[in-house]
C-alpha cells in the first residue's frame, strides 16, 4: 500500500483529520528546509507537500511566489527537492511525501527519468496544479507505475469536468477552496461546503481542501467536513518571518521552534 494510503486510512480509524503542510523546498537553503520538514512531523503534521520552487508559479499567491525567488537565488532544482525528501528520510522522518510541482520542470527532467527518482525517494505522491486532467494519460500512467499518486486539483468551477477527474483520481481529492492564487483568506467561496460535500459523495478516495486557510478556527471548520486539510501561505509566511533567526546559526534553534509551535496549534486532535 501507498503511504498516502497507509496514512490516510489509519487517521479515518482514529477519526482523525489529516493536517497537510506545504513548504517551499530551498527556502532559505535545503539544509534548513530538512530541519523544517522534521519540527513539522513533530508539531504533528500527517502528510508534507514539498513545493518546488519556479519561475512562473500561476497557482501561488504572493507569499509563495516570494519563497520561491528565494530559493530561485540558491539554484534550487527539483532534482535539489527530491534529494531534500531523502535527507528528510535519513533524519526519522516518517509521513507521507507529496510533491508539488509544475509540469516544464517534469518535462525538463524527463518523465521517465523523474518518475524514477520519485519511487527511489520514496515520495507518496504528486500534484502538478498547470496539467489539464484531460492530457495527463501518459503521467498518470507512469505514476502508477512508480506507485506515485497522481492527486487532482478540482475547483468550484471544475462543473462538468469533475466526475471525469474524479474516475481518474488517485491518493486523494485536491479540492480548492476560493477562486484564484494561493494565500490567505478571511472568507471563502460561498459555496465551498456545498461544493466539498458533492465531490465526496462522488468519490471514496479521500478528500482534502486548500488555498486560502490559515488559522486553527478555519482548520476546524474544513476539517468537520474533509479528510484533509492543507495550509500553504501561513506556513511559509511564518518561514519568511522567521527568517533572521533560520540564518543565523546561533539563533536557528529558535526559528524552527517558531515554526513548530504556530504549526502544532493548527493540529485538530478530536
Amino acid at each position: 500500500m501507498n503511504l498516502l494510503e497507509a496514512k490516510f486510512t489509519k487517521l479515518k480509524a482514529e477519526g482523525q483529520t489529516a493536517l497537510i503542510p506545504f513548504i517551499t523546498v530551498g527556502d532559505p537553503d535545503p539544509e534548513t528546509t530538512v530541519d523544517i520538514i522534521v519540527e513539522l512531523e513533530r508539531a504533528g503534521a500527517d502528510i508534507l507537500e514539498l513545493g518546488v520552487p519556479y519561475s512562473d508559479p500561476l497557482a501561488d499567491g504572493p507569499v509563495i511566489q516570494r519563497a520561491s525567488e528565494r530559493a530561485l537565488v540558491r539554484r534550487i532544482t527539483i532534482e535539489t527537492c527530491i534529494a531534500t525528501a531523502v535527507k528528510a528520510r535519513e533524519r526519522g522522518v516518517t509521513m507521507p511525501f507529496v510533491l508539488f510541482t509544475y509540469y516544464n520542470p517534469v518535462l525538463q527532467t524527463g518523465l521517465e527519468r523523474f518518475f524514477r527518482m520519485l519511487q527511489e525517494a520514496g515520495i507518496s505522491g504528486l500534484i502538478i496544479p498547470d496539467l489539464p486532467f484531460e492530457e495527463a494519460e501518459e503521467v498518470l500512467l507512469l505514476a502508477d507505475r512508480a506507485n506515485v499518486q497522481l492527486v487532482p486539483l478540482v475547483a468550484p468551477t471544475s462543473n462538468n469536468r469533475i466526475e471525469k477527474i474524479l474516475s481518474r483520481a488517485r491518493g486523494f481529492i485536491y479540492c480548492v477552496s476560493s477562486l484564484g492564487v494561493t494565500g490567505e483568506r478571511s472568507s471563502f467561496h460561498r459555496q465551498v461546503d456545498e461544493f466539498i460535500l458533492s465531490v465526496k459523495a462522488r468519490t471514496d478516495l479521500p478528500v482534502a481542501v486548500g488555498f486560502g486557510i490559515s488559522s486553527t478556527e478555519q482548520v476546524e471548520r474544513f476539517a468537520q467536513i474533509c479528510d484533509g486539510v492543507v495550509v500553504g501561505s501561513a506556513i511559509v509566511r511564518k518561514i519568511e518571518e522567521s527568517l533572521p533567526l533560520l540564518t543565523n546559526e546561533a539563533a536557528k534553534e529558535q526559528g524552527l521552534l517558531q515554526i513548530r509551535d504556530f504549526v502544532a496549534q493548527l493540529k485538530i486532535n478530536h
